[in-house]
């Protein structure tokens, strides 16, 4: 039997061009996004730190972090959410196993 719920953790690193203002509120987004549609466990704002590799012409990049639990149709939406807003740079969902 199919489990209804998986836990996961994302990482997402935001573009540094945007005022503390802009990744506030682009954070505030995807962690909204998370708690409407499953249950966010932490969120962690790692700052900004250098990128081993220039994105975007970007060396920069303010990294954030967090875990969540969800059905697991809701990666995927999140994922759609993260490629079309702009000044997100990279973003990683991973399921974790425990």
């Amino acid at each position: 039997m199919a489990k209804l719920t998986e836990k996961y953790e994302t990482i997402i690193i935001l573009n540094t061009k945007q005022t503390e203002e802009e990744i506030k509120a682009l954070v505030e987004k995807f962690t909204g996004l998370i708690s409407k549609f499953g249950t966010l466990e932490t969120v962690e704002e790692w700052g900004k730190r250098k990128l081993a590799y220039a994105i975007e012409d970007e060396t920069e990049g303010f990294y954030v972090y967090a875990t969540f639990t969800s059905t697991p149709d809701f990666p995927a939406e999140l994922d759609r959410n993260y490629k079309i807003t702009d000044g997100v740079l990279r973003t990683l969902i991973v399921k974790r196993e425990n």
